[in-house]
């Protein structure tokens, strides 16, 4: 809901977050091939574009704004290389590849295409309202008001002529600034963002909120004031860093609607027509990882980055210290590099990783403390093996770590093939909620639209599934949504749906080395849970436990255990154990207490004495133990405990295609 004292509270929850669509689904994938093939076969012109095909559009008809098709074609109709999706940029009409085909067939059959644009009645209304009491800044009675307001959001030194250009006003009532979205076909009013200040002793926070809701705001703010002869654009990772630009430099320059977040491929058309645009999304090195991988999306040949640095901070920043911005553009790297570099090259790279090494590090838990000081934090491009025995908690506590990190605005997405997406969304929203929602009904609705906002999104999958359809699914979601986190909840349920004469050890080898490399080749982080083999349950599990070969163990960077102590009671017979951490080679334990009500887990008041009682229950057990060490398993035949018999001779490492 909007801020209190804002008009147009949303009482109702219209503006859903999608679901991703399986590929085995009614909608099947196309290659730019294809889409060529067919454009070519029905007589359509196209010139290839940097993201997208660029063409004649089918719904402008016989507009008389528009040139004669057979003479001067608007090419106002783009289609994206990667998933065949299009955007007409004169109606706003968009849909799927299958959308296309159908259009392009009612046109050969004499039927006028009808627009697909999304009916935001509703929304618009609620912006209209809000717009409409909201006041320009320099329109306000008193000028201490309005000095004390630039100053309180930074910008004292953006002129009134910059915000009366970029049509930003003050609302009072919710003391936040309005950026408008304004429709680049009609200049009407699309949506808004407020933007207020909030203040947690020294530390400054800005609290955004969207109409319409997150997931359907794909404002590109500013848009309305390019020109079309404009060949050079600056993004922005934030709309006051856009006005700072625009003020210092002159150039055209425009903000994401999430920031650093993510890129909606539904953009991409509105970006097609510069021929260089330079990516300068904030001061750390989160919009650092971000601009090069939007840079991917958008073409690294024309893609510029401004590297994070205490000389270069985002531009709002800049232009406060007096620094000079057009200098800081030109000194902008290259996105697109040659395969062998010199150090020269990659020296401010590493001097940037030396300086910033709480970044590098990744980004802090919230909610697990001790968890930060053995892995130092979540980073992208890692795989994290996570096990423990049946009935720990294994999911309750892994849906935990996934939603503390992504309420800080790491895009998730959740492949839980063993209980259903409802469940699974109804645990993360109590853990969300630290409460029983069961109890206070009265309160959904509000936790639920928090909820709903934050960058979440679950396969549809359950059950068995194949290797091959899951990483065609995640491939599509790191296109779409950005996604940087993925977590797989397990890899036992990959295995089963294999042929039964193939060694099961091999296709776990298999699936383990798809996923490293899916990490690697797309900068995002793997979390898999994997279930341990079979032991005794008085003994701790080790890395050696995890059920299969010791491929999962040597691939991975981070091996997390979730011991359960079973024969002891009361308070601390849980614990995480990190038992591999590649980034530093910290390794530990810490206990964790689990509270029923809220389904958390979170690290004990009192670790330190539970620690070393459990150090001291541990060296007093480890004397009782039999030869081998504590939790040492029973000696397996060869191939490990658990392994599947020895398949006859043939392709044992490749999954059957679906």
């Amino acid at each position: 809901s909007l801020s209190p004292g804002v008009p147009g509270r949303l009482t109702q929850r219209r503006y859903k977050k999608d679901v991703l669509p399986s590929p085995e689904g009614p909608v099947p994938s196309v290659t730019i091939t294809e889409i060529r093939q067919y454009l070519r076969a029905q007589g359509i012109p196209f010139h290839d574009g940097y993201s997208c095909l660029h063409t004649p559009s089918l719904f402008t008809g016989d507009r008389e704004d528009q040139p004669p098709v057979a003479t001067n074609p608007p090419y106002t109709l783009f289609i994206d290389k990667t998933t065949g999706s299009f955007l007409c940029t004169a109606t706003l009409a968009e849909g799927t590849w299958q959308d296309f085909q159908a259009n392009v067939e009612l046109q050969h059959q004499g039927v006028p295409p009808a627009s697909s644009e999304e009916d935001t009645r509703q929304a618009r209304e609620d912006a209209r309202c809000i717009w409409d009491r909201a006041l320009p800044l320099w329109e306000l009675l008193d000028e201490d008001e309005t000095n004390n307001t630039k100053a309180m959001f930074g910008i004292s030194l953006v002129t009134d002529a910059t915000l009366k250009r970029f049509g930003v006003r003050y609302l009072r009532t919710a003391k936040s600034l309005v950026f408008p979205w304004f429709s680049p076909r009609d200049a009407t009013l699309k949506g808004l963002k407020l933007v207020r200040v909030e203040k947690k002793g020294d530390a400054i926070s800005y609290v955004e909120e969207t109409l319409p809701r997150f997931d359907s705001y794909h404002n590109l703010f500013g848009l309305p004031l390019i020109s079309r002869r404009d060949t050079e654009l600056v993004l922005t990772g934030w709309e006051l860093d856009a006005l700072a630009l625009h003020q210092a430099t002159g150039v055209a320059s425009l903000a994401l609607p999430r920031g650093a977040t993510c890129l909606p491929p539904a953009l991409l058309p509105y970006l097609e027509q510069f021929k260089r645009i330079t990516l300068w999304l904030g001061e750390d090195l989160r919009s650092w990882e971000a601009a090069k991988l939007f840079a991917r999306k958008l073409s690294l040949k024309r893609c510029s980055l401004v590297r994070p640095g205490d000389l270069q901070p985002r531009p709002l920043e800049a232009l406060n210290q007096g620094l000079n911005l057009t200098k800081i553009l030109r000194a902008a790297l290259p996105a697109s590099h040659k395969s062998i570099v010199s150090f020269r090259q990659l020296r401010e790279e590493v001097f940037g990783e030396l300086v910033n090494t709480e970044q590098v590090a990744g980004i802090k838990w919230a909610r697990f403390p001790e968890l930060n000081k053995l892995l130092k934090g979540h980073r992208r491009g890692e795989l994290t093996i996570f096990t423990g025995p049946t009935g720990s908690g294994k999911t309750t506590f892994i849906s935990e770590y996934a939603l503390d990190l992504c309420m800080q605005g790491v895009c998730t997405l959740w492949g839980s093939f063993e209980i259903n997406n409802v469940r699974l969304a109804k645990i993360m929203l109590t853990q969300f909620a630290a409460q029983r929602l069961e109890d206070q009904l009265e309160l959904y609705d509000e936790w639920a639209d928090r909820f709903e906002d934050l960058p979440l999104y679950f396969m549809t999958f359950h059950g068995q599934q194949n290797i091959k359809t899951v990483i065609d699914t995640m491939q599509h979601a790191v296109y779409m949504y950005d996604i940087t986190h993925v977590v797989v909840d397990n890899l036992q349920f990959m295995m089963g749906h294999e042929h039964l004469s193939v060694d099961r050890i091999a296709v776990q080898d298999y699936i383990v080395g798809a996923f490293r490399k899916f990490a690697t080749d797309n900068t995002c982080h793997i979390t898999l849970v994997i279930h341990p083999r079979k032991e005794d349950d008085e003994k701790e599990l080790q890395t050696a436990s995890i059920f299969g070969s010791a491929k999962a163990s040597q691939e991975a960077d981070n091996v997390l255990i979730l011991q359960d102590r079973k024969l002891m009671t009361g308070p601390g017979k849980r614990y995480l154990q990190v038992a591999k951490n590649r980034f530093d080679g910290d390794v530990g334990v810490f206990p964790l207490e689990f509270s029923k009500a809220s389904l958390t887990f979170s690290s004990s008041g009192k670790s330190k004495v539970r620690l070393k009682k459990m150090k001291e229950e541990k060296a007093l057990l480890a004397k009782k133990a039999p030869e081998g060490g504590l939790g040492a398993a029973k000696k397996a035949p060869e191939g490990g405990l658990g392994a599947a018999k020895k398949a006859p001779e043939g392709d044992s490492g490749t999954s059957k295609k679906p």
